[in-house]
């Protein structure tokens, strides 16, 4: 089967090694790890060259040294224990509650003994009952103290032989009664019943406590710095030098470690850039066709995230710098500007998600920058002033500080690991956003695009060449604010850019600047010099306004967006009063079409389409000899269904239902210019005053 290449196969495929590229390159962004080893024998000679410390490292201590120093201070550890009260507080009510028999164990008991044993009671409770097993492990241990916690989460220290299990409270109790109180009396009060363990251990105090005390015992004793000497060709591995020797090969096994598992993370990690450069990829593709077909809007949207990606690298790094200093809302403050809300945020979203990949706390990356980003794309839906870049700012600051705080509590449960230099970090982060205004301006200029700010600057009718178009084609001028003023209105209608049809409509007859009087609207004298030619020339000079247009659109240097438009404002249309006019005066003559056409591409966009709609409409109702709800419609129906007989509008994406909608804009408009206005009436006095001024002149 022979391989076909089509031009449209060799632009995807231009296209999908964009995307590669911008893997390949992020990969490469993405920090990497080192890994080494080597072998050594003590008391041999050293067999390779010399060997200089590669890094700085620890001296690790020696394992049994190391265990044995941490015995030793371990002999300094004091445990934690709970104190339940209400343990000692129901055992003593329900001993002073015992008031009648229940049974031979449970006898009466006279209230000055219930005084007596409910003191000892209370006494052993206070000092703590604990497990008689835990109370040896204790002593074992070599431990001489407890520290107790209390309800109220108050600690203090109780030495252990101050300490009671169930067995010895009781034996307290009975030795410490009062020498008036009968000892087989006691025994048979079945005291025990009333005394239980209210000492639980806290593991999680006390592993705390552990913790720190091992700390104290360093793993380590000395630094080698890096590039110092450790042994060289022939000598002999020393006691010393095995132990720099020793530790040098622990932190190469760590690196050594890493390295092993090197290869499988940089799979995974290569998979989910893989994936993600593919959805955004098919988003394009799928969603967007637009972007995919322009591969400078393609190479710029990616080159935007490889932008975002090395300042990410960058501020990690950095031993200055925060991640949270990186101005991650530029993307998609520039990517709304140029393009949409929704392609804004996803390009955001899968920037946040790849960066990610290398942040220290991912979680709390991805929670920010998402919430940023819904805000940026939230407050920034026209970028038309740069007042907006300012409370953009503004809500970005509040963005980021309100979620870290409240993820830091969720996560961390203490207003103490607050870091108060993260909000400086947010109020940088927010202040570089101001610089968006100047960037959208250089990638204008480098890429071709065109911004909401640039089409409200060309807007003005103060601006030179709409203040030359006034003077010197005052008609022209006026048709085209009127136009402004119908297509903003339908295009708001559908879902159209109304800022790009406003500045079209003002500029899409700059072409009779050239020769304004071959034009009805501007010839105040009533002279038509179009009269004394022949119907192809002066079908030619109409013809020549759209092509002198797109020199001086080209010469002022206005947007390709902007020139488009002016282009395509009558299609492949013809002049039909010249063409109408050829034909009635010459029936029997053969007619050169492409004479009474204009060569012009015709529309391609929904916009493209509706001014062209709308200027023929515009242009044809001051024609009309007489202006009524009837006459309008017809007027606007005739036009627009000949542009669409004559296939005017079939390459535009402009929809039958659009069409009915601007249909209806534009009657409305029309009917609401042209409306009738009442006569205003004369007083009487002032008519009678002058019918009879007209008596005296007769």
């Amino acid at each position: 089967m022979k391989l076909r290449i089509t031009q449209e196969s060799i632009q995807s495929l231009l296209k999908i090694s964009f995307f590669l590229g911008a893997i390949v390159l992020i990969v490469q962004l993405f920090p990497r790890h080192e890994a080494f080893e080597y072998e050594f024998n003590v008391g041999k000679p050293w067999s390779y060259d010399l060997v200089t410390a590669p890094f700085d490292y620890p001296i690790y201590k020696d394992q049994d040294v190391f265990e044995k120093e941490q015995y030793e201070i371990m002999q300094s550890f004091t445990p934690y224990y709970v104190r339940n009260d209400k343990v000692s507080q129901n055992a003593i009510e329900e001993f002073l509650g015992r008031s009648t028999v229940t049974s031979e164990s449970l006898q009466p008991i006279p209230s000055i003994y219930k005084k007596h044993l409910s003191l000892l009671l209370n006494h052993v409770y206070l000092k703590g009952i604990i497990r008689s097993e835990e109370l040896s492990s204790i002593k074992r241990n070599g431990q001489l103290a407890i520290k107790i916690i209390d309800n109220n989460d108050v600690s203090r220290t109780i030495p252990v032989e101050e300490l009671f299990t169930a067995k010895s409270a009781y034996a307290y109790i009975i030795k410490n009664r009062p020498e008036w109180a009968d000892v087989e009396f006691l025994k048979s009060l079945n005291l025990n019943k009333h005394i239980a363990e209210n000492l639980v251990y806290n593991k999680a105090f006390s592993d705390k406590e552990k913790t720190e005390i091992l700390k104290l015992v360093a793993p380590t004793s000395g630094m080698v710095q890096a590039g110092e000497r450790i042994v060289d060709r022939g000598e002999i591995v020393t006691k010393n030098r095995a132990a720099l020797l020793s530790s040098l090969k622990t932190e190469i096994k760590k690196q050594k470690s890493t390295a092993q598992q090197y290869n499988i993370m940089f799979v995974g990690e290569l998979i989910i850039v893989i994936s993600l450069m593919s959805m955004l990829f098919l988003y394009f593709y799928l969603f967007r066709k637009q972007i995919y077909d322009r591969k400078t809007d393609l190479l710029f949207l990616l080159l935007m995230i490889l932008l975002m990606v090395a300042l990410a690298v960058i501020s990690l790094n950095s031993n200055v710098l925060s991640i949270y200093i990186v101005p991650f809302a530029l993307l998609p403050i520039i990517v709304r500007t140029f393009f949409d809300t929704r392609t804004a945020f996803f390009m955001h979203t899968i920037t946040v998600l790849l960066v990610s990949l290398i942040v220290p706390d991912s979680f709390e990356f991805i929670l920010l920058q998402l919430v940023v980003g819904v805000s940026v794309v939230s407050s920034l839906k026209d970028l038309t002033q740069r007042s907006q870049l300012l409370t953009a700012a503004i809500f970005v600051f509040l963005s980021y500080s309100v979620i870290y705080v409240g993820n830091t509590l969720f996560i961390e449960g203490d207003f103490n690991k607050i870091i108060a230099s993260n909000f400086l970090f947010f109020g940088i982060n927010s202040f570089l956003l101001l610089f968006a205004y100047g960037l959208i301006y250089i990638f204008e200029k480098l890429f071709g695009f065109l911004s909401n700010v640039t089409l409200v600057e060309l807007s003005n009718v103060n601006s030179p060449l709409m203040l030359q178009l006034s003077e010197t084609a005052p008609g022209t001028f006026q048709h085209s604010l009127q136009l402004a003023n119908l297509v903003t209105e339908a295009g708001k209608k559908i879902n159209a850019n109304t800022l790009l049809l406003r500045v079209g409509a003002l500029y899409h007859d700059i072409g009779k600047l050239k020769s304004p009087t071959f034009f009805t609207e501007n010839q105040l004298s009533g002279v038509n010099p179009l009269e004394d030619l022949d119907y192809e020339t002066a079908a030619q000079h109409i013809i020549n306004h759209v092509h002198d247009g797109v020199k001086i659109a080209e010469k002022n240097g206005l947007p390709d967006r902007v020139i488009d438009l002016i282009k395509t404002h009558h299609g492949a249309s013809r002049t039909r009063y010249f063409y109408n006019s050829f034909i009635n005066k010459y029936p029997d003559s053969e007619i050169n079409e492409s004479a009474f056409k204009y060569n012009c591409p015709s529309p391609k966009t929904k916009e493209q389409a509706l001014l062209m709609m709308a200027d023929a409409v515009e242009a044809s109702s001051r024609s009309l000899t007489e202006y009524s709800d009837e006459t309008i419609n017809e007027l606007v129906d005739t036009i627009i269904n000949n542009q669409i007989a004559e296939g005017l509008l079939k390459d535009s994406k402009i929809t039958f239902v659009n069409v009915e909608v601007v249909k209806e804009v534009l009657k409305e408009k029309l009917k609401t210019v042209y409306h009738t206005r009442v006569s205003y009436p004369e007083l009487e006095k002032d008519k009678k005053q002058k019918e009879d001024v007209e008596i005296s002149d007769l």
